[in-house]
C-alpha cells in the first residue's frame, strides 16, 4: 500500500518557492537603564550612605566658590570639629571634583592633603598635591611661586 502526498494547488499569484506564512520575529529589547545619578552636588550628598560629620563638611564645603580656598582650620571651626576629622572627612570624598575638596588648604596657605596624600611623607613629587595643585590654578587661585608654593588671598569664611 502506497500513500500518495499532494502538494496545495499553485495559484498563479503564487509560486511553489514563495513561503505560505513569514515567520515572526522577535527582537529583544535593551534592559531598561538606571536613572543617571544627579549632577547636583547636595543631592548626591544627601542619599549618599556617608556618615552624618562626612555628609555636613561636604555639604559646607559646596559654598566655597571657584576661584576661592579655605582651610581645614576655618571648616572645623565652622563645624565646631577639628583641622584633622574635616581632613579625614575629606580624604574618602566619593564626588570629588564636583564637590571640590581641592579647594581646602593647610591653615599659612599649604596644599596639606589631597586624597589621602599628605606630600612630603609621600613622596616630593606626589602627583596627588601635583593634582590639587593644578585644579586650584585652573580655577584662578594664586601661588607665591616660593619652594612649597603657598596660596596667595584670603581664605574664604561666608559659610552659612
Amino acid at each position: 500500500m502506497t500513500a500518495t502526498i499532494q502538494s496545495p494547488p499553485v495559484s498563479p499569484t503564487t509560486t511553489s518557492l514563495q513561503p505560505h506564512s513569514v515567520p515572526s520575529t522577535t527582537i529583544p529589547m535593551p534592559p531598561t537603564l538606571p536613572a543617571p545619578r544627579s549632577k547636583d552636588p547636595t543631592t548626591l550628598i544627601l542619599t549618599s550612605n556617608l556618615s552624618p560629620y562626612q555628609k555636613s563638611v561636604l555639604l559646607l564645603l559646596c559654598q566655597v566658590p571657584p576661584g576661592s580656598f579655605t582651610t581645614y582650620g576655618i571648616l572645623a571651626t565652622h563645624l565646631r570639629s577639628s583641622p584633622r576629622a574635616v581632613g579625614n572627612a575629606l580624604r574618602t570624598n566619593p564626588f570629588a571634583p564636583l564637590v571640590p575638596c581641592h579647594r581646602v588648604v593647610a591653615t599659612g596657605g599649604l596644599l596639606g592633603g589631597f586624597k589621602g596624600k599628605i606630600g612630603p611623607r609621600d613622596g616630593e613629587g606626589c602627583l596627588t598635591l601635583q593634582e590639587k595643585r593644578a585644579l586650584l590654578r585652573k580655577e584662578g587661585v594664586r601661588f607665591d611661586g616660593k619652594g612649597a608654593g603657598r596660596v596667595v588671598g584670603t581664605p574664604f569664611t561666608g559659610f552659612m
